[in-house]
């Protein structure tokens, strides 16, 4: 199947050059190669990006005020933002966990009254920083770590040894404006670490 989507890759890459979108094709390819190492079957990945696009349908259509923010890795959601009052955030809660096939909910909103868009571009800032320290580090993939950032506070999802989760969170930690990290991993077994 891999081999598969490579080659139409190609394809698209060859065709998307003819017709001066070579950038398009390019980014692509790229995006294919960095899934190629993700941990997540295919299928999952797909998955975790509907149960991301669903969860944003449903609450949006609840609460059309509330800054709300749902990712998914390996179908597990970890939701960020601020509700108005504790009701509004369980039932926040409960409509992401009546999306079929999600399996965790790790509800980390804040009740409190939506962030400035200053705050919001200061959290997407610190989330760069921390993927650029993953690169090169030698100890975790960036590609299997995930980054979310939400007042401060920082948040890493991914499926990693407990060795490779440790790593990361120490490397976050160290980066400039993170106030506190948060691992919303799922872990290797043990056998699968040892393998490596």
């Amino acid at each position: 199947m891999l081999k598969k989507t490579l080659l139409a890759l190609a394809i698209a890459t060859v065709a998307l050059s003819q017709t001066g979108c070579f950038t398009l094709g390019v980014a692509g390819v790229a995006a294919t190669a960095l899934a190629a190492d993700d941990r997540r079957s295919t299928g999952i990945y797909v998955e975790d990006e509907n149960v991301e696009w669903k969860a944003l349908g449903r609450v949006r259509e609840a609460y059309k005020d509330v800054h709300f923010n749902a990712t998914s890795y390996n179908l597990t959601v970890l939701i960020t933002g601020e509700a108005p009052d504790a009701k509004a955030r369980d039932e926040i809660t409960q409509i992401v966990k009546n999306i079929p096939s999600v399996r965790t909910v790790n509800n980390e909103m804040q009740i409190a009254g939506a962030t400035s868009i200053t705050s919001r571009a200061n959290d997407t800032l610190i989330t760069s920083n921390v993927k650029a320290r993953f690169i090169g580090n030698g100890r975790v993939s960036p590609n299997h770590v995930k980054v979310v950032t939400e007042m401060g506070t920082v948040f890493l999802m991914g499926i990693v040894s407990r060795a490779e989760g440790d790593a990361a969170a120490d490397i976050a930690r160290t980066a400039a404006g993170v106030l506190r990290v948060v691992k919303v991993f799922d872990y290797l077994p043990a056998q699968a670490q040892s393998a490596k």
